[in-house]
């Protein structure tokens, strides 16, 4: 049987990711003031202090969408004409179950995306059982991170302190709480198993948390803590062949949701990260062998975009990047965790390897620019109907992991019903060409889709794959 991964979240349908496991670890930190039991006294001890002083922090989050279930009979246009409207199906609420993390005493909360991904209603319910309405802040799909914030709150709510989750050690001992199959607030413990984990393909952003603490459906979005009762980690998903807990869980680490969190509060819509510029790759071993290093370790760079901070540093195609600010970096996927957690303004100190030789460059730590992106619905009689697109910035190249060193026309959203969804089009196609015509920018799209055509001949970019399509108008 072929393990796999399960939103910790009760939702309409727990998504499947295959495993592939890594051994990557973080730089240990000091084991200082830590200790083994030396008595059965020591045995003894109990964990309720630091339950009871989080648990009120915890909270558990309804979500609730509207869906219509559509017969799928009333595409034919014969069972139209006899039935007409009967075979339409009643409005159903869909809802979904999650925890959350009180992280302002203002009524701030924060808990999966997925957890509240389309809802159209968001509760959040407290430990003294009182409920209240929320509404969405901020979204963050590429951590899988949201912000909620209760409505009219007319009361200061305990909250959870931020622990620096690059102080762990594999081996501490953490307190998992959230709402497990919905039977209510419920408290877990177990230790750090592994740090790190980069291939686990949850989100965008691949550095968790692992540990064996009991994390369970109904989970997602709950508190991580560690023995002082701060907040360590939210809670994420879980490995696991049957859907329940398997002593393998994941966790965001503390450090990437207070990023996400001050966005949130600084009133953005959207979070706002340090912008590189370069596109890095993993380090196999063969290459490793090429540069004559001892381990594939390291970050190799393969692409650097003109006036970029990367550029701007020094840096260079074929640099091996190895540290950020003195921390050591195994992969890509380390750097950019390293690298978006890092405060915008100020710089940072990069450690790479030219031609076998150390170099060090000073990094600025600025947002990327989005002007240009010039964001349309199109409209037109086309197979791109209904689809948004927009002109690639920097900013967007960030946001939907593109090569920042493309230039055209992106898709970026559709709806279901949209005739863009329904010929194939996928969110982050780049259209090169439509008819022979290069598409440079929305305008040009929006032009010759506009124009109508009984053939339709349209070159993609997909995945970093070129494809030609060719479709009836």
């Amino acid at each position: 049987m072929i393990p796999f991964f399960r939103r910790a979240a009760t939702v309409s349908a727990l998504c499947a990711i295959v495993l592939s496991q890594s051994v990557l670890s973080l730089s240990p930190a000091s084991a200082q003031n830590r200790q083994v039991p030396t008595s059965p006294t020591e045995l003894k001890l109990s964990y309720a202090p630091i339950v009871q002083r989080v648990q009120p922090a915890v909270v558990n989050v309804y979500a609730a969408k509207t869906v219509q279930n559509r017969n799928p009979l009333l595409d034919d246009p014969v069972f139209r004409r006899f039935f007409g409207g009967q075979g339409m199906q009643p409005e159903q609420m869909q809802r979904s179950l999650g925890s959350g993390v009180m992280v302002d005493a203002a009524g701030l909360v924060v808990t999966n995306n997925h957890v509240i991904e389309g809802a159209d209603q968001v509760k959040i319910s407290l430990s003294d059982k009182r409920e209240f309405e929320a509404e969405i802040v901020l979204k963050d799909s590429r951590t899988d991170l949201a912000v909620l914030r209760i409505k009219d709150a007319k009361e200061k709510f305990t909250t959870l302190d931020f622990a620096n989750s690059d102080d762990l050690l594999v081996g501490d001992v953490v307190l998992a709480i959230g709402n497990p199959f919905g039977v209510g607030q419920t408290v877990t413990h177990g230790i750090i198993s592994a740090l790190a984990r980069t291939q686990v393909g949850i989100t965008d952003y691949q550095f968790f948390i692992q540990t064996d603490a009991a994390i369970n459906p109904g989970n997602s979005g709950g508190a991580l803590v560690d023995m002082h009762g701060k907040l360590v980690g939210v809670n994420t998903a879980i490995f696991s062949r049957s859907g329940g807990s398997q002593g393998i869980g994941f966790a965001i680490p503390a450090n990437m949701v207070r990023v996400v969190v001050a966005s949130a509060k600084s009133g953005g819509k959207a979070v706002k990260r340090p912008w590189l510029g370069a596109r890095l790759q993993n380090v196999t071993p063969e290459i490793a062998e090429t540069l004559g290093l001892k381990t594939p370790s390291g970050a190799l760079v393969v692409n650097v975009t003109p006036n970029s901070p990367a550029a701007k540093s020094g840096l260079k195609v074929s640099d091996l990047v190895t540290a950020i600010d003195g921390q050591a970096i195994d992969d890509p996927n380390a750097f950019e965790y390293r690298f978006a957690t890092r405060p915008l303004g100020g710089t940072t100190q990069l450690d790479a390897q030219r031609g076998g030789k150390p170099v060090k460059l000073t990094v600025a730590l600025e947002a990327a620019p989005d002007t240009g992106r010039d964001e349309i619905v199109l409209k037109g009689r086309s197979p791109f109907q209904g689809a948004k697109v927009a002109n690639i910035s920097p900013a967007l190249a960030d946001e939907m992991r593109l090569d920042s060193s493309v230039e055209g026309v992106v898709i970026t959203d559709f709806s279901e019903t949209a005739t863009a969804a329904g010929v194939g089009f996928q969110k982050g196609d780049l259209i090169l060409a439509v008819n022979g015509v290069k598409i440079g920018k929305t305008s040009d799209l929006e032009k010759i889709t506009g124009e109508g055509a009984r053939l339709w001949r349209i070159v993609v970019v997909r995945g970093g794959q070129q494809i030609n399509v060719t479709l009836g108008g």
